[in-house]
């Protein structure tokens, strides 16, 4: 694979069904490398055959009518300015209308069970700045009263608020608000009943110095909230068919990072974690799954998604408290949608070489239902990962090898991931494709602190990163040799070091204890957690949720934990790599490594992606930027290792 075929492929996902259990909308989303922006469209299985549903250019979050007689989505006007909004398709023919016009667009939405209207989760301007026109918002000072005031990926957000609204399918009657005030809400989910509306908000007071929430009810005509649970680390509220509230989380506001089990919020108050044996998340990070974790069905039961060493497969949550597996295999199934009684569903899934395509499963037997990749798969020359274990210390280690065409040595890139609470495994991912393609073995591992292999294995990390020789950067040392035993044309002499976000933090750190590497690209990361704190939009508490501290106190555990106080042992030629509109990790902690390093005399430079690029960058940024970061990667370890 190469960076210019980053626009060959197409990624299926939000799979939902239809009331008629034989139809599935589903959205298709593909790089447009010429127009630089991401074309989405909604597609349909019609039970013979795929086709195109909608004409885009961003179409997204099909959900059907409880009748299946219309499709409402989520549509952006191909125009800069327009915001996203809520469209209604006809199925028996006719064109899509748009029906809410809010001024900082539609993120969410939700039929109620009768059909009637849309629950949505809309934007709005704060009171002062309401009624001002765009230019005369853009040149006031900006008054900071709340936190976060910026949010990654969403750019300022105090200057905003996200409330609930009923919304007339038919466009005829104005949105009415059901939350209003100084909150934001989101996780809208509809009691089966029609009674209440469920989701998540954050309202206790010390807000964004944390990131506790509560999940809360409102009633559908609108009225008094109801908070369902205590403060605490909450997400995903979901009712089975009977009506019984659950969400995944904890009472513990400080509970991640750590496997969250699914909990039963009962009408009293009381919390009740369910099956907590399988010790593995229903939900991650990445790659997102839509529509994850439990889905329930007419017996009570409910099939979720589970993520699991490397692999995301479906499972029955049964009434009783027990599960089954139902569908695995060494890929990533990105969602699950499925009919009311269980008896089919269709899904979604990745494997290394497969960007993904839409799935049916039936009678215990499951086919394909799209070729969206074929022509890519048969263009592009996609390796086949081998998998080794670090075994050391006790514990096991997971890694995959990737390896190019032919039988000589291959210089070496080492990869480490974000998170750290997130895997590699079994997916699709450009990365490994593209570097593989330039003629690169490829490793990459799931060290201590990766989720997917349960709470001691998430959890190793916490509150040791101050150590000079912490477990996840044993892990990172070993994993070479290891890999080398399956994979012996790796030639361990001409190695490179990179990663991104966490990932990016312990490049620094490993190419300060290892100097086997012979190039280095840190992106887009944490290298000073005493500055972090204040400038990054998670800053306020991410620090306390892996350091167990933050300022004012131990401000000597926070450096002892930063990558810059090792950053003077580096000899590896670094490129650090990080975009100007970064709020996770804000551009200033790229600053301070360039000028560390220039300081110490190791060849270093800085590439900075424009503003209008964040921390999404390598995921999620614009095509062409995708493509030249790719380019840039491959210049810089090309100078040392081949």
């Amino acid at each position: 694979m190469r960076p210019e075929q980053l626009g060959d492929y197409r990624t299926p996902s939000d799979a939902r069904i239809h009331p008629d259990g034989a139809q599935v909308a589903f959205v298709v989303t593909q790089m447009d490398l010429d127009g630089d922006r991401y074309v989405r469209r909604i597609w349909l299985w019609d039970g013979d055959a795929a086709r195109l549903l909608t004409a885009g250019p961003t179409d997204m979050a099909p959900r059907w009518s409880p009748d299946g007689t219309r499709l409402a989505f989520i549509r952006k006007a191909d125009d800069d300015k327009a915001k996203p909004q809520v469209a209604i398709l006809p199925l028996a023919g006719g064109e899509a209308e748009t029906v809410t016009d809010f001024p900082l667009g539609v993120s969410q939405i939700a039929w109620s069970p009768d059909g009637a209207h849309l629950a949505v989760v809309a934007a709005t301007w704060i009171e002062p700045l309401a009624d001002l026109d765009d230019e005369e918002r853009a040149r006031r000072p900006r008054r900071v009263t709340t936190l976060p005031y910026r949010y990654e990926s969403q750019g300022w957000v105090g200057d905003r608020r996200q409330h609930i609204y009923l919304v007339d399918p038919a466009g005829d009657k104005e949105p009415v608000c059901l939350t209003p005030g100084e909150f934001n809400e989101a996780d809208i989910v509809w009691n089966p009943d029609g009674s209440e509306i469920a989701f998540s908000s954050a309202r206790h007071e010390t807000r964004g110095l944390d990131d506790g929430g509560q999940i809360w009810t409102v009633p559908a005509p609108g009225g008094d909230i109801t908070a369902r649970c205590d403060v605490g680390f909450w997400g995903a509220p979901n009712y089975d068919r009977s009506g019984q509230l659950h969400a995944i989380g904890s009472d513990d506001r400080w509970a991640f990072p750590d496997v969250l089990p699914l909990s039963r919020l009962h009408a009293n108050g009381t919390i009740e974690p369910l099956y907590q044996e399988l010790d593995r998340n229903l939900l991650t990070l990445a790659p997102p799954l839509n529509p994850g974790g439990p889905q329930w069905l007419e017996d009570g039961s409910a099939l979720s998604t589970l993520e699991d060493a490397g692999r995301i497969r479906v499972i029955r949550l049964n009434p009783d408290g027990g599960t089954d597996d139902v569908l695995g295999g060494d890929r990533m199934i990105t969602g699950v949608s499925p009919r009311p009684d269980g008896s089919a569903f269709a899904f979604t899934a990745t494997d290394p070489t497969d960007p993904g395509e839409l799935f049916w499963f039936e009678d215990g037997v499951e086919r394909r239902l799209t070729t969206l990749n074929d022509g890519f798969r048969q263009d592009a020359t996609l390796a086949e990962p081998q998998r080794f274990i670090v075994e050391h210390e006790g514990v096991e280690v997971e890694g995959w090898v990737y390896l190019p065409p032919g039988e000589t040595p291959c210089p070496v890139l080492f990869n480490i991931h974000g998170g750290p609470a997130t895997q590699y495994g079994y997916g699709f991912f450009d990365e490994f494709q593209v570097y593989t393609g330039a003629g690169y073995g490829v490793i990459g591992i799931n060290p201590r602190g990766s989720s997917g292999y349960g709470s001691d294995h998430v959890r190793a990390v916490v509150g040791v990163w101050q150590e000079e020789n912490p477990p996840d950067l044993r892990d990172l040392v070993a994993a070479p040799m290891a890999a080398a035993a399956v994979a012996p044309r790796l030639d361990l002499e001409r190695m490179g070091l990179m990663g991104g976000s966490y990932g990016g933090m312990m490049t620094v750190r490993l190419a300060a204890v290892d100097h086997r590497y012979k190039s280095a690209v840190a992106e887009r990361g944490l290298y000073s957690w005493l500055s972090f704190g204040g400038t990054s939009d998670i800053g306020p508490w991410f620090d306390r949720l892996h350091l167990e501290t933050q300022l004012p106190a131990a401000a000597d555990l926070l450096w002892q934990a930063s990558s810059l106080a090792y950053a003077d042992r580096v000899v590896a030629p670094t490129l650090i790599v990080h975009s100007e509109g970064d709020y996770r990790c804000p551009i200033e902690q790229a600053e301070q490594l360039y000028v560390l390093l220039r300081r110490v005399g190791i060849v270093t430079e800085m590439v900075r992606f424009p503003a209008d690029e964040g921390h999404e960058l390598s995921r999620g940024g614009k095509p062409k930027h995708r493509k030249e970061r790719f380019e840039i990667i491959l210049d810089w370890h090309g100078r040392y290792l081949t």
